[in-house]
């Protein structure tokens, strides 16, 4: 069987959307980046809540 997904990559949100389920996933389109290494320290909401 085969899954239908629809993924937006919006300016402020990214959003994924399922057959069946609806939207699944809605989180701000954010990422916290350590500025020495590079590595990914956050994504999402926790990136959001780093802001400031």
């Amino acid at each position: 069987m085969a899954r239908d997904f629809a993924i937006d990559l919006g300016t402020a949100n990214t959003l994924v959307w399922s057959r069946g389920q609806g939207i699944v996933l809605n989180e701000p389109t954010v990422i916290a980046l350590n500025q020495r290494t590079g590595d990914v320290l956050a994504m999402g909401h926790d990136a959001y809540s780093m802001i400031g």
